[in-house]
């Protein structure tokens, strides 16, 4: 009875995953966006999104980036919420939860003594890109400016990415406050492989699975 139940589990249609694809989906997402958060925050760069806000909190007040992460995305909540539903919060305060919680002790598992800002650039948006598309397939996000991208596609069918890009870039415009030109210029690269990287590859006429 119990494997008739777990097979039940690892089940998933064409068109709909199963519980068991959700949960991995949230972690290998959540995993992925904290070894990119790794990548930026050793070469001192920023990001979009919250997780840009986050980073700007995390710099200006000295708090750590996962306490400001969960923090910033609480507003955002009801949006989600409202919008996109039941599921999709719930998901997505588990993606936020876990990411939170990862950044807290990955620095002890994980040392960069030194990331060159440009590679910090594009690897890192590069994982964090691919971390978030693995949770857009899945019915999850991590907060924030994601969840308005996802509303504005799935509502006016601009594409996640290109929503976020916009976003973005004015909250990098807000890190001439607390980076110097060089690294604000490395943080723009890095936003823009992230969010092409999303724009490019989550495309609803080509992954229909739910």
């Amino acid at each position: 009875m119990a494997s008739n139940a777990f097979a039940g589990l690892l089940n998933s249609s064409a068109d709909r995953h199963s519980l068991f694809d959700d949960a991995q989906g949230i972690v290998a997402g959540s995993m992925l966006a904290v070894l990119g958060v790794t990548l930026l925050s050793g070469a001192g760069l920023l990001a979009g999104g919250t997780a840009g806000l986050a980073f700007l909190a995390h710099y200006a007040t000295g708090f750590s980036f996962g306490l400001c992460f969960f923090v910033v995305n609480l507003p955002f909540y009801y949006l989600a919420f409202r919008r996109l539903g039941a599921a999709f919060t719930i998901k997505t305060f588990a993606a936020i939860a876990l990411t939170s919680v990862l950044s807290e002790f990955v620095s002890g598992f994980i040392s960069m003594a030194h990331v060159d800002p440009i590679a910090g650039a594009l690897f890192g948006g590069l994982v964090i890109g691919a971390g978030m598309l693995a949770l857009f397939r899945h019915r999850a996000s991590l907060g924030g400016i994601g969840i308005l991208a996802l509303y504005i596609q799935d509502r006016f069918g601009w594409r996640a990415g290109f929503v976020q890009l916009g976003f973005d870039g004015i909250i990098l415009a807000l890190s001439f406050f607390v980076a110097s030109p060089f690294i604000i210029a490395c943080s723009v690269l890095g936003a823009i492989v992230l969010n092409l990287t999303i724009a490019i590859n989550h495309r609803k006429d080509r992954y229909i699975a739910m």
